[in-house]
């Protein structure tokens, strides 16, 4: 064996292998013992996320620039997504429902679910801090963009902003946000169950991934599904490491940026596929192969960000 497939195959074992057991539980639980997706969920959506933003941003050291940095550079790696998908799109003659699911799926990636648990892994607690960061970018886009988009003009502005309104991480960012800025010492009482939801939170996040896995069907459309994930998996990937050079980002917040832009289809899609009707089953194809195939690509990107960050 190579020292290259020495480095990969480490490099799998150590960050994503992890990952893939605890989405193999999953998958057995809802397979075997009839576990509801949706209830593990919910409790991690609005229990365990909120509790991790807000310890995440509350312990760590992260640099107020490089935290504006990883906004823009999530702002811009959306943006080319949209224009990737949009532009790929054209020779697929998609009508609209389909064009909204298409969009969909290739701007939504996997920053929570999986990103997380990942960036922890390979790089470590101030990683961590900054996916958490994009983690919560990504999901105000999730309820406000990603829903105009599913929706495809049938929901509001106001409506919109109503569902940020319900993401629970909003608030955990926004209590640390405060706490960090007044420098308040919160007291032990509070912190010790915050502390103990947010470890709680990354290992529930992955049995998601993995009861979502469950659900994979057969595609219906297959060059459709194969080029939403090759636009995922790997155009997006290229595309965040040019954006990251280009506002600065480096180090942690390189590493953690990089490695979420390039996350398989987020699971949320399929979500919001369902409740707007926009082509359910080529969005829930996407999430499963695009998360199938992604560790060749991610151990790639590791290998990359490991050496060259």
């Amino acid at each position: 064996m190579t020292d290259a497939a020495r480095l990969l195959l480490s490099i799998f074992v150590s960050d994503l292998l992890p990952v893939f057991a605890i989405a193999g539980a999953g998958f057995l639980l809802a397979r075997h013992l009839g576990v509801q997706v949706q209830t593990v969920s919910r409790v991690t959506f609005y229990a365990l996320a909120p509790a991790l933003v807000f310890n995440m941003l509350v312990s760590s050291n992260v640099d107020a620039s490089q935290v504006g940095r990883m906004v823009l550079f999530y702002v811009l790696v959306t943006a080319s997504a949209a224009l990737m998908a949009r532009l790929a799109a054209i020779p697929l003659k998609l009508d609209r429902p389909s064009l909204s699911a298409f969009m969909l799926v290739v701007i939504s990636s996997n920053s929570g679910n999986y990103g997380l648990p990942v960036a922890m892994l390979a790089f470590g607690r101030e990683a961590l801090a900054f996916a958490s960061v994009y983690f919560l970018t990504s999901s105000l886009f999730s309820y406000t963009g990603g829903i105009l988009i599913a929706a495809s003009g049938r929901r509001t502005f106001a409506e919109a902003v109503r569902g940020v309104l319900r993401v629970p991480a909003v608030y955990g960012a926004a209590a640390a946000a405060l706490t960090m800025i007044f420098h308040v010492a919160v007291p032990r009482a509070l912190m010790q169950p915050v502390m103990m939801l947010s470890d709680a939170a990354l290992p529930m996040m992955i049995l998601v991934l993995g009861m979502q896995l469950e659900r994979a069907t057969r595609p219906d459309r297959p060059v459709m599904v194969a080029t939403a994930v090759a636009l995922s998996i790997v155009a997006m990937p290229l595309a965040a490491i040019g954006i990251a050079y280009l506002v600065g980002l480096h180090g942690p917040a390189f590493q953690a940026g990089v490695l979420q832009a390039s996350m398989p289809t987020a699971v949320i899609t399929t979500i919001l596929a369902l409740e707007f009707d926009v082509a359910p089953n080529f969005v829930t194809s996407v999430v499963v192969f695009s998360t199938l195939l992604s560790p060749v690509t991610v151990t790639l990107l590791l290998a990359f960000l490991q050496r060259y960050a």
